[in-house]
């Protein structure tokens, strides 16, 4: 009982949040492990915490408002590395847009295309279609189009953790080093996962990832509802 005490509290709860995301940088940092991003460490430590000690989910979350309210300011920071790098922005805007145009369509036409590939019917397209972009535009887009909510939020998640995780490596892979190039690619690709991993390659890199977050969701929430009239879903 009293050791279930001490964990069902706020600042318990917002240490092990903090506690698991710092236990995951480690070992990533200690292995050189691509691979373990601290986003695979973190969530299995906490919902082993909470299980095991009993504590509801609801507590957990509502513990962590705090957090949750510095997403905000954090995302509004990035407006400082938009400014910082307004003119490289300013002579790259059409490739920018051609970029975010292609990967705003690609985004919703591949899911189309692969879904009933893998045996998926249209529930699981209308869920998918907004995977590239931030949760709350997902959540909002496929609502609009009828989809499974909770679903279109998980696969935005997933879509986010996979970007992060295999981005770098594959822009290594193909040879890309352009820093526009990379913000792009990551930033079309994995939204908040992917321009946090951004940022981390270079300043350039975060702005124009955290830049793509913005115009994928406007374009996003544009072409989802235009492809489904045209498609008939």
């Amino acid at each position: 009982m009293m050791v279930h005490e001490i964990f069902n509290n706020l600042p318990a709860m917002l240490l092990l949040t903090i506690g698991a995301y710092l236990l995951g940088v480690w070992l990533r940092r200690k292995s050189g492990i691509a691979l373990l991003h601290p986003f695979v460490i973190s969530i299995p430590v906490i919902i082993a915490v909470i299980k095991l000690f009993d504590i509801s989910p609801e507590f957990y979350i509502q513990s962590n408002s705090l957090i949750d309210f510095m997403l905000g300011p954090s995302v509004v920071s990035l407006g400082y590395l938009l400014y910082k790098h307004r003119q490289t922005i300013r002579e790259n805007i059409a490739g920018i847009m051609s970029a975010v145009v292609a990967g705003s369509i690609i985004g919703v036409v591949s899911v189309y295309l692969l879904c009933p590939v893998l045996g998926l019917d249209e529930f699981f397209v209308k869920a998918l279609e907004a995977k590239s972009v931030t949760t709350p535009i997902a959540m909002d887009i496929t609502r609009s189009a009828g989809g499974d909510v909770s679903l279109a939020a998980v696969s935005v998640i997933i879509s986010g953790f996979i970007g992060a995780l295999v981005g770098p490596l594959a822009l290594k892979l193909f040879g890309i080093k352009d820093p526009i190039a990379k913000g792009l690619a990551m930033g079309c690709s994995s939204h908040g996962l992917g321009t946090a991993r951004a940022i981390e390659m270079g300043a350039v890199e975060g702005a124009i990832s955290g830049l793509s977050i913005a115009l994928m969701g406007i374009l996003t929430a544009v072409i989802v509802p235009l492809f489904n009239s045209l498609v008939g879903l």
